[in-house]
């Protein structure tokens, strides 16, 4: 499966991404600002999205608002 940021890179599991849109988080009651740094990102079954931790929290986060480091 052939997984890509915003820009068309190729994302793997271990890898570091950048958002690039502030995103509210539903249920957590946070709010992602633009810019900040995600690191030892999973790969999904699902080719759009990445499973991550932000803040203890595991969130499910699209690849179109990624961008990979």
């Amino acid at each position: 499966m052939n997984v890509t940021d915003i820009n068309g890179n190729a994302l793997v599991d271990g890898d570091s991404v950048k958002l690039t849109k502030d995103l509210k988080v539903k249920g957590a009651g946070i709010t992602l600002k633009r810019g900040t740094v995600v690191k030892n990102i999973r790969v999904t079954e699902s080719s759009e999205e990445i499973d991550c931790k932000i803040k203890k929290t595991s969130i499910i986060l699209r690849t179109e608002f990624v961008q990979k480091m």
